[in-house]
């Protein structure tokens, strides 16, 4: 069992950042890909970043590339999402989700096996 809790959403004005904290306990946190999915209202969830477990290699989608980085801190048990420059459609949910049994797609939704609740994302124009 892993639980995931999310922190550091809010509202922001375009261009501004916000930073994003995904707390992990449960399983050993080292051991598992990790990644940001988001939700917006009346859309799909979305893939956003995704880092493996040792933190070499990350993943993003093409929409965020370049403005976010996703590292994580595995002495800490924790995911960080750094999003720079935000536009109004970065506006959505963000979900921050474990993928603890392989094969791990790290983009696929579907695929993630722990969830967390959520943190709100807000970007006025």
């Amino acid at each position: 069992q892993v639980q995931l809790v999310e922190s550091g959403g809010g509202l922001v004005q375009a261009g501004g950042s916000l930073r994003l904290s995904c707390a992990a306990s449960g399983r050993t946190f080292s051991s598992y890909p990790m990644g940001w999915f988001r939700q917006a209202p009346g859309k799909e969830r979305e893939f956003v970043a995704a880092i493996s477990w040792s933190g070499t290699r990350t993943y993003y989608a093409d929409s965020v590339k370049g403005r976010f980085t996703i590292s994580r801190d595995n002495a800490k048990n924790t995911v960080y999402l750094q999003m720079n420059t935000l536009k109004p459609e970065d506006t959505a949910v963000y979900y921050c989700a474990a993928d603890t049994e392989p094969p791990y797609s790290y983009s696929d939704y579907s695929d993630m096996d722990y969830w967390g609740k959520g943190t709100l994302v807000t970007v006025s124009s």
